[in-house]
């Protein structure tokens, strides 16, 4: 299947944002197995991107590679301006990393695992004491603070991980699949957290198995599958790749319907609606072809809607499978630790 890749930005063509993450031909193989085959990205810095795939794609292992726990077989990367190769301990410096399994020990108190963190960073330990205090408040932990984590709720579970990746001030987060199992409320908590991560100007590098997660959060998106990225590009640009998208029309006058039916070319009409569906791929220029001709013929819609194809279309089109999961729906089985 050919790939489809979008500019990296609209705005300022000629001065695009530096890179926190750059790849070129990754490639990783298990065996007979190849699970990356020659994979390319460009994540720009203080930005969120969304890596989504299948299980088993190799979204897991490209994070993997990408936090310098494993290393590729071929291609190469910089993640935070430093070669992967020649340098992972200024990556390590760099990054901070929350996986689909949390880090945090169930035996210890909330806040004995911040401060075993902030040890693991040596850090001082007034500075140790001074960062897992204010990362607790943020994290809005303190009154669990004192609790073995393991008596914490998922949701709280996963706030604390993610506090803990913090304390080393890290530049780049890698989040994988960050909020699988989690209750909707606890997601959308998550969320919040991400969202001002980024704003301040951390770049967060996430997978999920959750569409609606990437539309949400994600400054870009990027669709693996069989080990290649098969389209990358905004969640708008993504879906437009696929056919479906249309506009709708509706009028109140029978007269004003049947003359829009004449004007406007491959339309579907409901004449029990009186409305017409013409298709469209949402764009800019698409939509205002329908209204120069609309105007043309002095005709005024009572009702103009825009219909495009969402990820899950998207998904579907470009992997073959269902897709991942929706948050109404149960959780999918994990991918292949690899």
């Amino acid at each position: 299947m050919p790939s489809f890749v979008m500019p990296a930005s609209r705005k300022g063509e000629g001065h695009p944002s530096p890179a926190a993450v750059s790849a070129v031909g990754l490639r990783k193989s298990y065996g007979d197995k190849t699970v990356l085959d020659g994979i390319d990205l460009r994540i720009p810095a203080g930005s969120v991107f969304a890596l989504l795939g299948p299980n088993g794609a190799g979204k897991t292992t490209a994070v993997k590679i990408l936090s310098t726990l494993i290393a590729a077989d071929g291609g190469q990367a910089q993640v935070a301006g430093h070669d992967l190769a020649a340098n992972p301990q200024a990556v390590r410096a760099a990054i901070g990393v929350t996986g689909q399994f949390s880090a945090v020990d169930g035996l210890i108190t909330g806040e004995e695992n911040m401060l075993l963190m902030a040890d693991l960073h040596h850090l001082p330990r007034r500075e140790g004491r001074r960062v897992t205090a204010e990362l607790l408040e943020r994290f809005d932990l303190v009154g669990a603070a004192k609790k073995p984590a393991q008596s914490y709720s998922g949701g709280m579970k996963r706030r604390l991980d993610i506090a803990m990746t913090l304390v080393g001030d890290p530049r780049i987060i890698f989040l994988d699949e960050p909020t699988t199992g989690l209750d909707p409320r606890s997601r959308h908590t998550m969320w919040q957290i991400i969202r001002e991560l980024v704003s301040g100007g951390t770049t967060v590098f996430l997978t999920t198995q959750y569409l609606e997660e990437a539309d949400e959060l994600a400054d870009r998106i990027a669709v693996l599958n069989d080990g290649r990225i098969a389209a990358e590009g905004t969640a708008e640009d993504l879906k437009r790749l696929v056919p479906g998208g249309h506009v709708r029309l509706r009028f109140t006058d029978p007269a004003a319907y049947r003359s829009a039916a004449l004007a406007l070319s491959e339309v579907t009409r409901d004449d029990e609606a009186l409305a017409l569906r013409i298709p469209s791929d949402g764009s800019q220029r698409a939509l205002r072809s329908v209204l120069d001709r609309l105007d043309t013929a002095g005709i005024e819609a009572d009702e103009l809607t825009v219909h495009t194809p969402d990820l899950d279309d998207v998904f579907f089109a470009l992997t073959g499978s269902t897709g991942p999961s929706r948050p109404n729906q149960p959780d999918q089985p994990k991918e292949d630790v690899r």
